[in-house]
């Protein structure tokens, strides 16, 4: 049946609560600003409570509606107790965004287990225990959205970041199982594959003159996204719009991922 063009836009989030993983600084506070700008209130998470409260408070100045939540991700009696709270406190849940997670480079000979544990825990092991415990409640009310940031890496590691592109390809695989499971419940699972944004947590290889060339050469569009260009994919997966796509990843990412 087709909607009547009276309908409010399927791009509305209004109403709706996001809790945004990691979203502090760089793509997951834009993130958190595209679906504040779409009308959702958004729940801003980060283990550092001082840029957590900054970003809340830079959040709140443009007029969103935000609650700043400092908990582990990767630690399921902090996700619970967390989750627990926000549930309580602030209402149901209704989009997820597993945005945490962190880089850590070095050749396969010299990367310690220790490293390649944390590496895991940061990227894969946080999605699956934020996830598992939100994913109850959407269940129960037959409607829910999550979101998991992958990377075109994970399918296409490069020299010196192997474990990393590891644990990306297994939260493809995760959002994978997820959509799998849940879909049938009402769930709706994907993830956004990010190319070279120009971020914190990529300052350094901008600042590499050889690497900056080789992002450049490697994204037909010819330069590093801007992290605010991440936010519209967000605000689609999130949607109405979106209420037949499950189990995707879409690329955000200048046609870097269709070129290598």
């Amino acid at each position: 049946m087709e909607t009547p063009l009276s309908q409010p836009s399927p791009f509305d989030l209004t109403g709706q609560r996001a809790l945004i993983t990691g979203s502090s600084r760089g793509l997951g506070l834009a993130i958190a600003r595209g679906l504040a700008r779409a009308g959702a209130a958004i729940v801003l998470n980060g283990r550092d409570s001082v840029s957590l409260g900054a970003a809340a408070a830079d959040l709140a100045a443009s007029g969103a509606s935000v609650t700043a939540v400092a908990f582990d991700v990767t630690s399921s009696d902090s996700v619970d107790e967390a989750v627990g709270y926000i549930e309580a406190e602030l209402g149901p849940i209704d989009i997820l965004v597993n945005n945490a997670g962190i880089m850590r480079g070095g050749a396969l000979l010299d990367y310690t287990q220790d490293d390649f544990e944390a590496l895991l825990s940061a990227n894969l092991v946080s999605a699956f225990l934020v996830s598992r415990r939100v994913a109850p409640a959407m269940i129960a009310r037959g409607n829910g959205r999550i979101i998991n940031l992958v990377s075109t890496r994970a399918d296409r590691p490069l020299p010196g970041n192997a474990p990393y592109a590891a644990s990306k390809a297994a939260l493809v695989n995760l959002t994978h199982g997820m959509a799998l499971e849940w879909a049938p419940l009402g769930l709706n699972v994907n993830a956004i594959a990010p190319g070279f944004f120009r971020t914190e947590m990529n300052a350094a290889r901008q600042a590499d003159p050889a690497f900056d060339a080789f992002a450049r050469s490697r994204t037909p569009m010819g330069r590093w996204g801007e992290p605010h260009e991440i936010s519209g994919a967000a605000v689609f997966l999130a949607s109405a719009a979106a209420t037949f796509v499950n189990g995707h990843v879409l690329y955000v990412d200048g046609a870097h991922h269709a070129a290598v």
